[in-house]
């Protein structure tokens, strides 16, 4: 594929639909690792494992939490609470499950005015949340939901240019310095293709720097343990890129591709890498947009496990100790597609026998930045 999806790919990959249902199904547990061991005992008929000469696979067969978001995203396991929060963003909704009691404690805890791409904790502030959104970066009330603005992401220039309404925060992660990194895309729901989103990383002293532009679909941002390298994906361009990164000063260099999806189309001619994170043996595991799949990366970019999904458009993993919860797309909010398959806009869960690294908390200042649309000055 080249750094555009073409007309039939774009409207594929956002083509989300489906039916809604309340049905909920117990997680998967395998009760081996993925990489490397060959015996697995799947619990509950709901996952089957096997080994192959090159890597294992795990089939997913049931939801665990079955839902019709439209684009599920942003999973993340509060472990202080052993509470699950993740986002609908296209339907502008954020959803939370106690891990404790399970799948019937899901609700919704607000429908916002604007999306939400991904949220982070905060420093010393167990009440709250930092999030990505439509305008740029705020914080939210994780009980009620109620928000503020704390920085806009476009410049005065690109504000007069109707860039607020036309973009929106997309995926995103806070490196071990407490600064909170996060993509911007074209809104679909607002703006036609293109690929002059970016990359944000908002400092603790609440200085905002511009790392990447000219992006399209901006995903994943993640890092190794020892801290020199950073991973983020560009989805339509089939790639995960790795950087070498500067802990102290923030600053990426030496771009080059970690993982470029199999030419040979096994995952299908649609799949892009979506959401990813890095477990704590230094391997990532990324979501495929319209491939079906999870997968597990080795350091040296290899394939060395998958996990099948039973709906097409898993969108990001996350963990909760030494399980991976996995989001999913479902429905279209305007753009004509049909109903992709039963499970689409669900939520699942898998042990995978490993855990995730530390995911790290905001650090920076949360105060009020009025006006809904405001620009600032942007470092590049």
């Amino acid at each position: 594929m080249n750094s555009m999806l073409g007309g039939r790919e774009q409207s594929h990959y956002f083509s989300r639909n489906f039916a809604a249902s309340n049905d909920l199904q117990p997680f998967c547990k395998p009760s081996v690792l993925l990489s490397f061991r060959t015996a697995c005992q799947p619990l509950l008929n709901t996952s089957t494992c096997h080994a192959s000469t090159q890597h294992q696979t795990l089939t997913i067969s049931q939801p665990w939490l079955r839902l019709n978001c439209s684009l599920g995203e942003g999973p993340f396991w509060e472990d202080d609470t052993n509470s699950l929060r993740f986002l609908d963003v296209e339907k502008q909704r954020i959803h939370r499950v106690d891990l404790a009691v399970g799948p019937s404690s899901h609700k919704i805890v607000k429908e916002f005015d604007i999306s939400i791409g991904c949220t982070a904790d905060i420093e010393n502030d167990p009440t709250h949340f930092v999030f990505a959104g439509k305008y740029g970066y705020g914080i939210a009330h994780k009980s009620t939901g109620e928000y503020h603005w704390i920085k806009r992401v476009w410049s005065p220039a690109e504000t007069s240019a109707n860039k607020p309404h036309l973009y929106r925060g997309n995926d995103g992660a806070v490196d071990s310095s407490g600064r909170f990194w996060a993509g911007f895309m074209f809104d679909p729901l607002t703006s036609p293709w293109d690929e002059h989103g970016a990359l944000f990383r908002l400092d603790t002293d609440g200085i905002l720097h511009r790392p990447l532009s000219d992006i399209a679909i901006p995903n994943g941002t993640a890092w190794t343990e020892d801290e020199k390298t950073m991973y983020w994906a560009d989805s339509p361009k089939k790639t995960i890129y790795r950087f070498d990164f500067d802990s102290q000063t923030g600053a990426i260099s030496n771009q080059r591709p970690f993982f470029v999806m199999p030419e040979d189309n096994r995952y299908g001619a649609d799949a892009v890498p979506d959401g990813h994170c890095i477990d704590e043996e230094g391997h990532m595991w990324t979501a495929l947009h319209g491939g079906s799949h999870v997968l597990r990366i080795s350091p040296q970019g290899e394939i060395v496990a998958e996990i099948k999904v039973p709906t097409q458009q898993p969108t990001c993993p996350c963990f909760v100790g030494k399980d991976l919860v996995i989001t999913s797309a479902g429905g279209t909010s305007g753009e004509g597609g049909k109903s992709l398959d039963e499970f689409a806009g669900s939520v699942f869960r898998i042990h995978v026998g490993v855990r995730g690294l530390k995911r790290f908390k905001y650090k920076g200042g949360v105060d009020v930045e009025g006006g809904k649309e405001g620009g600032v000055v942007v470092r590049e």
